[in-house]
């Protein structure tokens, strides 16, 4: 009788652990919601809340009494955002999500370079330190209409910040040229191109800005310009 009772028990045990387990399992996933999200561009990042959880096509989960950011990233494209809460009285998220991707303007408006934000030298060969200097200014002129400091004496010349805002980006640009060398005389200079990451920045947030790897097409042709007419 008392084996029958044992086996009894630990019957009994082995069916109410499986039964907690199973309870404690669907308590873990309970209320949980799956999204999966796809975008236009196949190898486009999905990421959610800021870690990437895949390429082209990811499954987002949405824990209930909270929200998740989904993001769609890709080179040359707009990054495209969305929230998803799976919260009492919202709207249930749903089961799919697709992300149209859009050219990136700025991308588009710009080329991948390896002269900006670098000192390019230009020797001066054959024209007098006065010509040159003359013809630099010249030069600048033509892609910065407002040069905001100047010396002749010591041979440094300054630009404004040119400002040009896109649809996810601010993109500002200055030139910079100071003499380098007096006896051979050179000079270098320097095109300065940055991006804000947002539109609207303003000209004066230097905290907000980076050095950007490519220059707007309008300013493509700076370097090679002095390079072609300072000799």
């Amino acid at each position: 009788m008392k084996t029958k009772i044992t086996l009894l028990s630990f019957l009994f045990f082995i069916f109410s652990g499986l039964t907690l387990s199973a309870s404690n399992e669907s308590d873990l996933y309970y209320g949980k919601k799956k999204i999966q999200v796809s975008a236009s561009q196949s190898d486009a990042e999905i990421y959610v809340n800021g870690k990437m959880i895949g390429k082209g096509s990811a499954r987002v989960i949405v824990p209930k009494d909270d929200c998740v950011t989904v993001t769609a990233k890709k080179i040359g494209y707009l990054k495209e955002q969305i929230e998803f809460c799976h919260q009492k009285g919202m709207a249930k998220p749903p089961k799919t999500h697709y992300f149209e991707m859009k050219n990136d303007d700025a991308f588009d408006a710009s080329v991948q370079t390896d002269i900006a934000n670098v000192d390019i030298e230009i020797p001066v060969n054959s024209l007098s330190r006065d010509k040159a200097w003359k013809l630099i200014n010249q030069i600048v002129l033509n892609y910065i209409d407002v040069i905001e400091m100047t010396d002749k004496e010591t041979g440094y010349l300054r630009t404004a910040w040119s400002l040009q805002t896109f649809k996810q980006n601010t993109i500002r640009t200055r030139i910079i040229v100071k003499e380098s060398s007096i006896n051979p005389l050179a000079f270098k200079v320097k095109l300065i191109s940055e991006e804000s990451g947002e539109a609207m920045t303003s000209v004066k947030s230097d905290h907000l800005y980076k050095e950007w790897d490519r220059v707007l097409r309008s300013y493509n042709n700076t370097i090679s310009e002095f390079q072609a007419q300072i000799k």
